[in-house]
């Protein structure tokens, strides 16, 4: 097949970064700073791949390149550049987001053996050539690992994207095209912190606090914390998402908006006697225990009352922090209860593939609620900036609808309800804006 010099891309540009200056982050609007552009098709080099791309996502890392915080993206493209030849590419006025994708392979550069045209494949976001010792125990230690589409271009969210070899996995075979695209990302994120060595290592029993349950890397906690015998405590925000939870077989929820949790008096002062309110909360739920295990992710807003819940000798581990970078706790409550916290970024190559091959098996599912078309991919991250979504957000980009791609219909068909459980809708043409 001819591959074409141009491709469609949701780029952001460099001359825009200053456009949201002065306006607060809960203001900022990626359907403004987030454009569908044509753009040159990349050559693979060598240990690089040319995909075609069926499908996309949206993660929280697009949300903060739209916004350009905490700092634009484009300081990473030009730090990329000054690396060498390999990373000038990327230093361009255009940064093609995305840290997603599902889809086939075009183009095979040098020195890639395990891929070849016409594979149906998944990607994971990590970007590594291991050139360092560092990363040879844990590629997540490499200094030169970045996050593709976000710290590199030729992102997922555009008819082509340029990939690492050793960034691909299978397809899962029973779902589409826009199902697979949305779990790389919040899986193996998810699968580190919780049941990687890198991570908490979860055992059975394990009583586990899941903030943001219902959300993209919450929704993939539950399902890992219940396969792997651990007992999820999920903390979510509407009654709708309470039920959304339950449905996936845990029993203890809390609805932190109905309870009225507000850990912070004032924007410099927390609130310990909130803290306990909500310990004793999960204490209520578990029939007086506390958690050993906390997935944290929102930061700021909800980082001391984790450290202050997890049980004595247990584990915070962290990772992004939507709500702030600025984490205040009481380090009493670490240091004289003898708690860890562990800092979690992504996924190694291992850690991706193991969590891909859960979804493969049908033992973890998609959690994909809405679908958008590539020229939406803006107003898609918006929604995702406002919260507006359950799970994750889907964009198609060569797919021409959805529910296509599907190899393993038994599979599929015995997966069907699980699959579907957070899908709001069916034609993405009803999902194209926000209410």
């Amino acid at each position: 097949m001819q591959v074409p010099d141009t491709y469609r891309g949701a780029v952001l540009l460099a001359d825009e970064v200053d456009m949201f200056e002065g306006l607060a982050s809960a203001d900022k609007d990626p359907a403004k700073s987030i454009h569908l552009a044509e753009v040159p098709t990349p050559e693979p080099g060598p240990g690089e791949v040319l995909v075609a791309v069926m499908a996309s996502a949206v993660n929280y890392n697009t949300v903060w390149s739209a916004i350009f915080e905490p700092i634009p993206t484009f300081a990473f493209l030009k730090r990329y550049g000054r690396s060498g030849d390999e990373g000038k590419r990327h230093d361009l006025p255009y940064h093609v987001v995305g840290s997603d994708l599902s889809g086939v392979v075009l183009r095979t550069g040098a020195g890639v053996n395990r891929w070849r045209p016409g594979d149906k494949v998944v990607a994971h976001c990590l970007s590594t050539d291991l050139g360092s010792p560092d990363g040879h125990d844990d590629s997540m230690l490499d200094p030169q690992q970045r996050i593709w589409g976000y710290e590199t271009n030729f992102g997922g969210l555009a008819e082509l994207s340029l990939v690492r070899a050793n960034q691909l996995m299978p397809k899962p075979p029973h779902l589409t095209w826009e199902e697979a695209a949305c779990s790389g990302l919040v899986n193996s994120t998810a699968y580190r912190q919780l049941v990687s060595r890198n991570g908490a290592r979860m055992k059975q029993g394990d009583n586990v606090l899941i903030w943001g349950a219902a959300g993209g890397l919450g929704s993939y906690a539950v399902q890992l914390v219940r396969n792997g015998g651990g007992i999820p405590v999920c903390v979510v925000s509407s009654q709708e998402r309470v039920e959304l939870v339950r449905s996936m077989g845990t029993d203890l929820v809390i609805d932190r908006d109905a309870e009225g949790y507000r850990f912070w008096k004032d924007e410099a002062t927390p609130d310990p006697s909130e803290w306990k309110r909500f310990g004793t909360h999960i204490r209520e739920l578990t029939g007086g225990e506390d958690v050993d295990i906390v997935l944290e992710h929102p930061g700021r807003q909800t980082f001391g009352a984790s450290v202050y819940v997890t049980r004595r000798g247990g584990t915070v581990v962290t990772c992004a922090s939507t709500s702030g970078y600025q984490h205040l706790y009481d380090n009493r409550y670490l240091w004289m209860s003898l708690k860890r916290i562990i800092g979690s970024h992504f996924a190694n190559y291992r850690e991706a593939w193991e969590a891909n091959r859960l979804i493969c098996k049908g033992m973890i599912h998609p959690t994909l609620s809405k679908v958008y078309r590539l020229p939406e991919a803006g107003v898609a991250a918006a929604g995702v900036h406002r919260n507006c979504h359950s799970g994750k957000v889907g964009v198609l980009c060569l797919a021409p609808k959805t529910g296509l791609g599907v190899d393993d219909q038994e599979l599929r068909e015995r997966s069907a309800t699980k699959i579907n459980r957070f899908r709001q809708a069916d034609d993405p043409t009803e999902m194209t804006g926000l209410e």
